[in-house]
């Protein structure tokens, strides 16, 4: 759905497509959400899923963040911070499973994956409201925050996965 999303959301031209793009990345950032919960429901757990359930949920927001910048709806250092932790915590994961350590996801990437949503859709949409403004504000930094606490989390949690043995 993310090429999809890209196509709509870009082209200025098609009627309230920002509209139509909140919807698809509403529907792309569900799916991704139902789709993990049925697997861990069902046990329907795969190599594939563990792949790409992460990968997808980071390439919808990396897209979106992209655009983001474009529209200059958000400044390139907050794209990066957050791109860069999602970098990080995949390298870092890469690394503790070759060492035969699985890191789960913890809450505060949970809530941070969420708010990201959440800030995407505001920004997606749009609504130029002095009130909506300040909320989306709000939102992107604690987004931000919420990224960064996260990355430290996570670290901090799972250092011994870089200690050499």
């Amino acid at each position: 759905m993310i090429p999809v999303f890209l196509l709509v959301y870009l082209n200025q031209n098609i009627t309230y497509n920002n509209y139509i793009a909140g919807a698809i990345f509403l529907i792309a950032a569900f799916s991704d959400f139902l789709d993990g919960y049925i697997a861990r429901k069902q046990n329907l757990i795969t190599n594939f899923g563990k792949f790409m359930d992460p990968l997808a949920d980071k390439l919808l927001v990396s897209a979106a963040l992209i655009c983001f910048v474009e529209f200059n709806l958000l400044p390139s250092w907050i794209a990066f911070i957050i791109i860069a932790r999602e970098f990080i915590i995949s390298g870092f994961r890469l690394v503790a499973s070759d060492n035969g350590v699985v890191i789960a996801a913890s809450w505060w990437g949970k809530i941070k994956t969420n708010l990201q949503m959440i800030m995407s859709v505001m920004l997606i949409i749009n609504l130029d409201f002095p009130f909506i403004n300040t909320l989306e504000t709000i939102v992107i930094y604690l987004a931000l925050i919420l990224t960064v606490v996260s990355l430290i989390d996570y670290l901090i949690k799972n250092k011994s996965v870089l200690q050499d043995k």
